[in-house]
């Protein structure tokens, strides 16, 4: 699937991003959060900081799914999340285009 990388102003908190764009005349909305975690919230203890991420985002719910694991620092790593049906939606549309292509 192809990217734009589009500039999102750095705000506290999460943030909830929603885009509507057209492509090739097709209208398509796709919704996104970004979140930022703390090393420190992490209750198992684990070498490994994915075991970190797993276990931080465990109860985020299937509505949703990690699209983009940003820059770590020592102290927090920051997760862009997206809706599982805008991004299954966005893979049936790029799925299409090859097939008719």
């Amino acid at each position: 699937m192809l990217q734009l990388a589009i500039p999102i102003p750095t705000i506290n908190g999460k943030q909830d991003i929603e885009i509507e764009m057209t492509v090739n005349g097709q209208h398509q909305k796709m919704h996104f959060v970004v979140e930022v975690y703390r090393w420190d919230e992490c209750l198992i203890e684990s070498e490994n900081r994915v075991d970190c991420i797993r276990e931080l985002v465990h109860n985020y719910g299937s509505e949703w799914m990690i699209y983009n694991i940003g820059m770590p620092t020592e102290d927090y790593v920051p997760l862009t999340f997206v809706k599982t049906a805008d991004w299954t939606r966005q893979r049936l549309l790029m799925m299409d285009a090859l097939n008719n292509a």
